[in-house]
């Protein structure tokens, strides 16, 4: 955790370079090549890491040549951004190093989401703010022009809108503002404990899975209630819990979610636009935002 000032990386401008790498998973190579022009029609640079496109196992090469991919895009000043190619698993084996890099020298956007939290939670460790959005295959197969590729786009060029969803019957009305962390439930509370631990006191929270039974998911909330991180957030942001199915305990997640948070009194927001659905708001990591609940929306709004 780090309590370092935030750093946002610097706007993309024309002739900025973008670099595609696979931290986690293999790729299709077809999946990245129908991306570049997308990002080259915004007017950036784009390039695939050396290693892409590499298979070892499930992983998309080596840890070496993982982390040399990533390396190199974070360490070259003409790169401003770093666009995963998908997520998977594997990330992690790559955080240790990572964190040794000086990587506030020259801040870089970082984008993905589902594996690649784990890559958000070393970004917000180093106090720079990273972006929980689609990735290359989303993009490319709508052409960069639905709402939420568009979104990121501006993102990256320094925009910074509200987010504004439908109201959700288990919404808990209130307002909080708090530093803004999470993504992928499996991944971020893998890393409770460690120093790449983003749920920490006073943050807004925003969870999504996938495949994950409800059952499971409850015994990470009960992790976070005995050890006292759950009744300490600012708020909760309840992104989309997918592919999984009921059980003789609880009809749907949320249901199972509202009861675990009960008891304490921060807002609630269900039904967020974030996760593995077609319609996934990029949200950024380590801003300062505030959360503004009622049953009828719910709005998200950088401050910071």
């Amino acid at each position: 955790m780090s309590d370092l000032p935030v750093l946002t990386p610097r706007p993309l401008r024309r002739g900025d370079r973008i670099a595609i790498v696979s931290p986690a998973g293999i790729i299709k190579p077809q999946v990245v090549y129908n991306c570049l022009p997308i990002l080259a029609d915004r007017g950036w640079i784009p390039y695939v890491g050396l290693n892409t496109f590499n298979r070892e196992g499930t992983y998309a090469g080596t840890d070496d040549e993982r982390y040399e991919d990533l390396e190199a895009a974070l360490l070259d000043p003409d790169t401003r951004a770093i666009l995963c190619a998908r997520g998977g698993y594997g990330a992690v084996h790559l955080l240790e190093r990572l964190d040794k890099l000086p990587l506030r020298d020259d801040p870089k956007w970082v984008v993905g989401y589902s594996d690649i939290s784990a890559l958000h939670a070393l970004m917000t460790r180093k106090g720079i703010k990273s972006i929980h959005a689609p990735m290359t295959k989303h993009i490319a197969e709508n052409l960069g022009r639905d709402d939420d590729s568009l979104l990121l786009f501006s993102e990256l060029e320094g925009a910074t809108p509200d987010i504004e969803v439908e109201g959700h019957w288990l919404n808990r009305p209130g307002h909080a503002e708090g530093l803004l962390v999470g993504g992928n439930l499996a991944v971020i509370s893998a890393l409770v404990s460690t120093p790449f631990d983003v749920i920490r006191p006073g943050r807004i929270l925003f969870i999504e899975d996938i495949a994950e039974p409800i059952y499971k998911v409850e015994r990470i909330l009960y992790t976070l209630l005995l050890s006292g991180a759950l009744s300490s957030l600012a708020g909760l942001i309840v992104g989309q819990f997918t592919d999984y199915a009921p059980d003789r305990n609880s009809q749907t997640m949320e249901e199972m979610i509202s009861r675990m948070v009960a008891p304490f009194g921060f807002p609630v927001a269900y039904g967020f636009p974030v996760g593995h659905v077609d319609h996934n708001v990029p949200m950024i990591c380590s801003s300062t935002v505030r959360l503004d609940v009622t049953l009828n929306s719910s709005t998200l709004v950088t401050v910071g």
